[in-house]
Formats: C-alpha cells, sequence, structure tokens
C-alpha cells in the first residue's frame, strides 16, 4: 500500500463536502508531477487530505477507490487523469501546517519540500507521524 497527500481549498471543496457527498473524482490536477501522482494511485492507498490557503491543516484520510480514468473536466484526449476517492476517517484533530513543519521526522515531507504541488506521495512513516499528531 501506497500514501499520498492531496490539496484543497475548504472554500472550493472542503472535508465536509467530501464526507457529505461520500467521495469524489479528483480532477482538475493540470501539473505532470501530481498527474503522474494520480496515476500511481492504486485502490486501497491511503490519502492524507490537506485543506490548504485559509485552513492549512491536514484534517481528514481518504482511500483510494478506483484506479485513474480520464479527467472529465480535460479536453477530451488530454493527458490529465482523476482517481475516485471516497472518505475514510476524520482526523481526531486537524494537523496544522506549523506543526508539520517542527516535526523533524516530516522533513522530507513533499508538502514542506513542494508545497505548491497538489498531489504528493507521502512515506509510511510519515503517514503515521501526521496520525499521530492528530492524536495529542
Amino acid at each position: 500500500m501506497n500514501h499520498w497527500l492531496v490539496k484543497s481549498e475548504p472554500e472550493a471543496y472542503s472535508w465536509a463536502d467530501f464526507v457529505r457527498e461520500a467521495g469524489t473524482d479528483w480532477t482538475g490536477v493540470r501539473n505532470y508531477q501530481a498527474r503522474n501522482n494520480l496515476q500511481a494511485m492504486q485502490p486501497g492507498d491511503l490519502v492524507l487530505f490537506y485543506h490548504s490557503v485559509s485552513e492549512k491543516a491536514v484534517v481528514g484520510v481518504a482511500i483510494v477507490h478506483a484506479h485513474h480514468a480520464p479527467d472529465a473536466t480535460a479536453e477530451p484526449g488530454s493527458p490529465w487523469v482523476a482517481v475516485h476517492l471516497r472518505p475514510h476517517a476524520p482526523l481526531a484533530r486537524p494537523v496544522p501546517l506549523a506543526a508539520l513543519k517542527a516535526e523533524p521526522r516530516l522533513a522530507r515531507l513533499g508538502l514542506i519540500r513542494q508545497s505548491r504541488l497538489s498531489v504528493t506521495p507521502v512515506q509510511p512513516d510519515e503517514f503515521d507521524v501526521v496520525l499521530a499528531l492528530s492524536e495529542g
């Protein structure tokens, strides 16, 4: 199993929206590196759901439900893909960006090293650290 992090502006699409809809196709990614990360996702992979811009915190865990498919919001024949994600569990407490940056074990976390990338891989030990931080 692999682990990932996806970013969404909560004003555009929040964890609450995601839970209410019981999942979504993760569309709109228009960066080749992020697209490659979507293509690498496998059903059953766990995904940290990060509220960007205004909140800047990991708020929940999603699960990859299906392999990537063409992004329905892109032009037909384009290289862009989407994966279907479903909510897995909210975090006990949101983990703010400041806490992620303050944790030495997360120094190589993609969110910190490539802050503009919307879909990044997360190492299993990093994933566990984020979950532990949410528990306090």
